[in-house]
């Protein structure tokens, strides 16, 4: 992967970084993995017609890790009864996160089962 990066002139770290953009893409499905247990059904499920609680958008949020600053997309439910683990509300530092992320995908995890092992 890092050979990849440097063949194509793509940085590793910071804005557009390749690991900066794994990293996102494992915390937002985390994000996602955990509104779907919250609510007990998958978006656009039919389950979720008339169960009383649903999706309702998403906020914005800005968290800094070694690799760079990571934007996410919070979901968020109409109770507002969600409280996100992955990232947790009010912390903006994830410290140590990143490189359990890129040594978990080096060997060769998904983003869900990394997702799992966070969570574990």
């Amino acid at each position: 992967m890092v050979e990849r990066a440097r063949a194509e002139g793509v940085e590793l770290t910071g804005d557009g970084g390749l690991l900066t953009g794994l990293v996102r893409q494992v915390l937002q499905t985390g994000l996602e993995v955990e509104m779907a247990d919250h609510l007990g059904y998958e978006r656009h499920a039919p389950e979720g017609r008339g169960s009383g609680n649903s999706r309702n958008g998403s906020s914005p949020k800005r968290a800094a890790a070694e690799i760079g600053e990571i934007d996410l997309r919070v979901p968020r439910d109409r109770a507002g009864t969600f409280e996100p683990v992955t990232v947790p509300e009010h912390q903006r530092r994830l410290d140590g996160l990143s490189g359990n992320v890129i040594s978990l995908y080096a060997k060769g995890l998904t983003t869900g089962e990394i997702q799992a092992h966070l969570d574990g």
